[in-house]
């Protein structure tokens, strides 16, 4: 059982922290973190994304010098505000399908428009339906002005629509096609460039509202493409209504239930699951009509989910693991001169090894397989990165290691631990080892 409890807090959640008890049962630890509300708490001074959106009004009206960012510590603070809940979360299961749905709907901080609403999309559009329906959180998304800037919607206008015979404006599809292509139905839907041009027609005129007193989503009418329109076989008609069904249609297609179970799979089970697991998954969505709780709780019952070790930690998934091992507070972090790790330089520590918070280079997101993050260069950056922090660790390596991997622990990496020169060099090789490295 222990080992169960170990591995439930590795693979489902976060990882142990030496002050926190292990859950005495494990499945049941894990499937009430689905229920309920979500017990994550932010404080009240983050942005929202009108706040953020105003932000960026100002700051491209005043055109600050180099240096002086308007936008940028609103970034900062939530970023640091979204991490700090990492370190001590009541709900570790239900923040990693936060971070993985977020991850699934990117949004970039490397088209500049997005960064002072990155984290109130993560915030507003992702964390209210991680354990709803897929197609509220799919209209949520898609209606975000975060998705909207990022994907070049609000630039999008109808050829035929009012605004394109006036202005000689023409479609963006970026849009429709990442929706199709990585938020949905996937190419092995069948879907083609006819649908594609289709879909980025329907989504004519859902746009943003900058000018307003609360900047937000606006449809425009007189941006849209006027006529029904044909996507995938099926006809939409005209309008901000017609993107509503188009999207619920998407939503709850059986090729958009097969494409998230695998990329469940993928992220939970292993880098190459079975065909069944996935199999097991997409009929979870499709009996409960796209319910992601219900998803969550599938892959939870998957016997191939408890083999330890089985998926590699990505440099989000090591650098949380190692700051809850050291048991580091959440806050604002060290005093001025104080050379002690703290909360505020977790985005940093993240961006050093190479997966910076919302900054994934393509709408793709950040991958999910060991051979995009075990590479040599990244690995010592790793290793570099473990010395340093593990410098100011207080506690005794020996206990460090019981209470983060407990059982999982090798005896090669035990033996290595009471042989090393210093706690120093300890924690760096507990920090380092295979199964420290492996969730």
């Amino acid at each position: 059982m222990l080992t169960s409890a170990v591995h439930a807090s590795i693979r489902f959640g976060l990882g142990p922290r030496p002050s926190e008890a292990l859950p005495s049962e494990p499945r049941d630890w894990l499937a009430a973190q689905l229920r309920g509300p979500d017990p994550a708490r932010f404080p009240d001074s983050l942005p929202s994304t009108a706040d953020g959106l105003l932000m960026l009004r100002e700051q491209r009206h005043l055109k600050p010098p180099p240096g002086q960012s308007l936008v940028e510590p609103l970034f900062r603070a939530d970023a640091q505000a979204q991490l700090d809940v990492l370190l001590t979360a009541e709900a570790p299961f239900r923040e990693r399908l936060v971070w993985f749905w977020a991850n699934h709907f990117t949004v970039s901080t490397r088209q500049g428009g997005t960064r002072p609403i990155a984290g109130a999309f993560v915030r507003e559009a992702i964390r209210p339906h991680v354990t709803g329906r897929f197609t509220d959180m799919l209209l949520a998304v898609m209606r975000h002005p975060a998705m909207l800037l990022y994907l070049d919607n609000e630039s999008s206008v109808g050829p035929d629509s009012p605004a394109g015979q006036t202005a000689h404006r023409g479609l963006n599809e970026n849009l429709g096609r990442e929706c199709l292509e990585l938020h949905t139905v996937s190419p092995a839907a069948g879907y083609t460039q006819a649908d594609v041009t289709a879909f980025a027609t329907i989504l004519t005129g859902w746009s943003i509202d900058r000018a307003a007193a609360e900047p937000g989503f606006l449809f425009r009418p007189r941006a849209h493409e006027p006529g029904d329109k044909v996507l995938m076989g099926r006809t939409f008609p005209e309008g901000e209504d017609g993107g509503i069904l188009a999207l619920d249609f998407l939503g709850t297609h059986p090729a958009t239930y097969r494409h998230l179970a695998q990329k469940l799979a993928v992220h939970f089970v292993s880098d190459a699951p079975s065909p069944q697991d996935v199999a097991t998954i997409a009929r979870a969505l499709q009996r409960s009509q796209g319910d992601l709780g219900i998803a969550a709780a599938a892959v939870i019952e998957l016997p191939s989910a408890w083999h330890p070790g089985t998926k590699f930690r990505s440099p989000f998934d090591h650098v949380v693991a190692t700051l809850r091992a050291l048991d580091l507070p959440p806050g604002p972090g060290p005093a001025p001169g104080d050379p002690r790790p703290g909360g505020r330089f977790i985005p940093g520590m993240l961006a050093g090894l190479g997966q910076p918070v919302w900054g994934a280079p393509l709408p793709n997101g950040w991958p999910d397989r060991a051979v995009d993050w075990a590479g040599p260069e990244a690995m010592l950056q790793r290793v570099d990165w473990s010395y340093r922090i593990s410098a100011h660790a207080e506690a005794e390596p020996a206990r460090i290691a019981e209470a983060s991997l407990g059982p999982l622990l090798r005896p090669q990496t035990a033996a290595g631990l009471a042989a090393a020169g210093d706690r120093r060099d300890a924690l760096t090789l507990l920090f380092t080892s295979p199964e420290f490295q492996r969730r």
